[in-house]
């Protein structure tokens, strides 16, 4: 290869290793009725971030996957299963959590809560969770009935992911969709949006083509 060759191609590799990109954004949601916003939260992502999406088994009860950006891939816990045959291949959980600068979960069920606080790991999205990588901002927009969100244990659980870095994004007042009225809503998909964008300083600090999926 000529010098002038070498030095054009040894350019633009650099170039696509620097280049700024959009920011890697994971949307989790995990077994709320809140779940149903869950296909607008990936539309005021997708404008803005990359996205993908991962779903537990009971929140797929209310979400529409029809309601979702076309180019948005929605992970299961049958992908992680499915897609494992042999040493080397892909480990989904692993994957996903080297390709995201950013993770949220909305919703957040007291359930999920619970697991994450006790280390526990027993579905996709929990197994993301445990092999997350905390220098990367983590987000939980937890949704619940309001006894629930002032059980003891809740107080108790919300410290212990504190400690690990999670941010909250606290929920909100209203008629819940089981008729009572109280806090434990989760937030609205426009305010986990914005606060999500406003604590990333700059989309350019993301660059490169990064690892995972």
């Amino acid at each position: 290869m000529a010098y002038s060759e070498s030095v054009k191609l040894e350019k633009e590799q650099t170039e696509n290793v620097t280049a700024p990109r959009k920011p890697r954004i994971l949307l989790a949601a995990s077994g709320s009725v809140a779940a149903i916003k869950f296909g607008n939260l990936c539309h005021s992502f997708s404008e803005w971030a990359q996205v993908k999406a991962v779903a537990t088994s009971s929140s797929l009860h209310f979400i529409d996957k029809t309601s979702l950006p076309r180019d948005v891939v929605l992970y299961t816990d049958e992908d992680e299963w499915s897609s494992w045959k042999k040493i080397g291949d892909s480990v989904i959980h692993i994957e996903l959590r080297k390709w995201a600068d950013v993770m949220v979960i909305a919703p957040l069920s007291a359930n999920t809560l619970g697991k994450i606080a006790g280390g526990l790991c027993d579905n996709l999205l929990t197994c993301i969770v445990r092999a997350w990588d905390f220098d990367k901002p983590l987000f939980v927009a937890p949704a619940m009935n309001t006894f629930m969100w002032s059980n003891p244990f809740t107080a108790r659980h919300l410290d212990s992911i504190s400690g690990l870095g999670i941010t909250l994004i606290p929920p909100i007042t209203k008629t819940l969709a089981c008729g009572d009225y109280g806090n434990g809503a989760m937030a609205e998909p426009s305010q986990i949006f914005s606060t999500v964008m406003l604590s990333i300083k700059s989309p350019a600090q993301f660059v490169g083509n990064g690892n995972g999926l």
